[in-house]
This record gives structure tokens, C-alpha cells and sequence, in this order.
């Protein structure tokens, strides 16, 4: 890129730069994009960069391949319903261990690294994620559901310009613990908070009309379209509760949610701070 098209570049981003200063965005961050660690490295510099020119960034993470990692070390098999984590109560132990401690903490490192400030939460701290067991026609464990956000300590957190870095346990009425799905989690988060965008980043472009033709990407929609294309079986499978979570941020006062793919490297950029933008936009 030559010192023209930088500049353009730069030039392309100020609206947006100044359209979002002082906005909160709330990223969900997962999946595939947490194994590499030059795809990791690169989410992290891009959230820094949100940060610095003003936005106020909440990264809300998963972290499912460490966990089976440390499950396999310690000879412990995982098992999933449905596409769900059967939690019983040693999992949980693993589960609160790799993402409160071992996830949680290298992520804020890793901001910190590329100049950012982080501070670590979890949803037990100062009971910010409360939850039940989730209902099911099947047993998952200690799968909960949210049932209030507490945004009291991620709105302190940001008033001191610090990027909360969150993982999604959450805790009972009678001292449990509850695993929680991420999406969900940084869903109810966005509107507990009054976030302007959700981004949830996964491993897919976002949302295809054919699911074999990458290039059949719906850059837009509306919520009131989304009962239809599930009729259509255009939104089915492990799509359904990504859209889902993002049509319940846009009903609950979020204005923009998006799914966008985490695989490609300053995608959260390209969303962010230019007109082309990336996956699909919920409004």
C-alpha cells in the first residue's frame, strides 16, 4: 500500500472514528480465532486500537479448545448434547479454572502488550452474571441460563477508560456455578449496558443464503426478517442462537448487531472503520 492509499484509508475511517467516539461495542470472541496465535495477536492489537481512538471496547470470551486441551491432559473426556457442553460438576471446576484463570488472563496480557489497558472479570465478580440451570429436554449439567446483568462493575470499569475483558460463568442463587454460552452472555451484556454495536466473532463470512456459496453472503437484516428465513431454512443449525442472540440485542435497545468472521485477520477493523464493512449486519 502506497502512502496515497494510506491516506485514504485514514481518510475513510474519521467519520466512523467520530461516529463511535466514546460508544460502547461489546465483541464476543471465540472460536478459531483464539487458536492462532498471529490471529490472536492481531484481535487484540485491533481492540487496542478501538480503544485509543475512543471507543469503549467490553471483550467477552469463550474459550472452548483450551478447555478440551486441559480436559484431555487430565484424562477427562467431553461430551456434548446438542452442540451444548454436558457440565457436570468436575467439567465446571475445568471450565471456571481455564476460562476465569488461563484464558481470561492471557488475553489481558495480550492487550496489555499491544498498549492497551485490561483489567479481568468474570461473572461471579460482584455477582454481574446471575443464572439458573437451563432448561432442556435433555440434562446438560450445570449449563445455566442468564437471568440479570449486573452492569455496575463493567460500567466502573470503563468510566476509568479500562477494557473489561469477561468470561461467561456465572453464578446460582444457592452458590453454583453455571457455564455459559458466550453469545448469550455478551448479548445480554450489549443491552445491559447500553452498547451502540454487538460483534460476535465466529468462524463463518455470517450469514449465507446457500450455505455451500460463500459468496451468497446477506450483508443485511432485519429483525422481522429473521422468523422467515428460518422458515426458508435459510438461518438453521448452530446459526439459529448466534441470530438469535443477535435479535435480542436489537430488540433490547442494542441498534446494530453483527456477525462477522473472526478468521479474517483486522476483520473487526474492516467492520469498525470502513464503508465496505464485513458479515452480516442485524438492525
Amino acid at each position: 500500500m502506497n502512502i496515497f492509499e494510506k491516506t485514504k484509508t485514514l481518510i475513510e475511517a474519521l467519520p466512523y472514528i467520530k461516529e463511535y467516539y466514546n460508544k460502547t461495542i461489546v465483541i464476543k470472541y471465540g472460536g478459531n480465532a483464539m487458536i492462532s496465535d498471529e490471529l490472536k495477536n492481531s484481535v487484540m492489537s485491533d481492540i487496542v486500537l478501538l480503544s485509543l481512538v475512543g471507543m469503549n471496547v467490553v471483550l467477552v470470551h469463550g474459550g472452548g479448545p483450551e478447555i478440551n486441551e486441559i480436559m484431555d491432559k487430565l484424562g477427562k473426556k467431553a461430551t456434548f448434547v446438542k452442540g451444548v457442553r454436558y457440565t457436570d460438576a468436575e467439567t465446571m471446576e475445568i471450565v471456571q479454572m481455564v476460562l476465569c484463570g488461563k484464558v481470561n488472563k492471557s488475553l489481558v496480557q495480550l492487550l496489555n502488550k499491544n498498549g492497551g489497558k485490561a483489567i479481568g472479570l468474570c461473572g461471579l465478580d460482584d455477582s454481574m452474571l446471575l443464572a439458573e440451570k437451563l432448561k432442556s429436554d435433555v440434562d446438560l449439567g450445570l449449563v445455566g441460563e442468564i437471568t440479570q446483568v449486573n452492569a455496575a462493575p463493567i460500567l466502573k470499569v470503563l468510566e476509568q477508560k479500562y477494557i473489561p475483558v469477561i468470561a461467561t460463568v456465572a453464578g446460582g442463587k444457592d452458590g453454583e456455578v453455571y457455564n455459559i454460552n458466550a453469545d448469550t452472555a455478551a448479548a445480554k451484556i450489549a443491552a445491559a449496558i447500553g452498547a451502540e454495536k454487538l460483534i460476535l466473532m465466529t468462524d463463518t463470512k455470517g450469514l449465507l443464503s446457500d450455505i455451500n456459496d460463500e459468496n451468497s453472503l446477506i450483508p443485511q437484516v432485519s429483525v422481522s426478517e429473521v422468523p422467515a428465513l428460518k422458515k426458508q431454512g435459510i438461518i438453521k443449525g448452530g446459526m439459529i442462537p448466534k441470530v438469535d442472540c443477535c435479535v435480542e440485542a436489537v430488540r433490547r435497545g442494542v441498534s446494530r448487531a453483527h456477525i462477522i468472521d473472526g478468521r479474517i485477520p483486522h476483520s473487526l477493523l474492516i467492520e469498525m472503520l470502513s464503508d465496505e464493512g464485513i458479515g452480516t449486519m442485524f438492525v
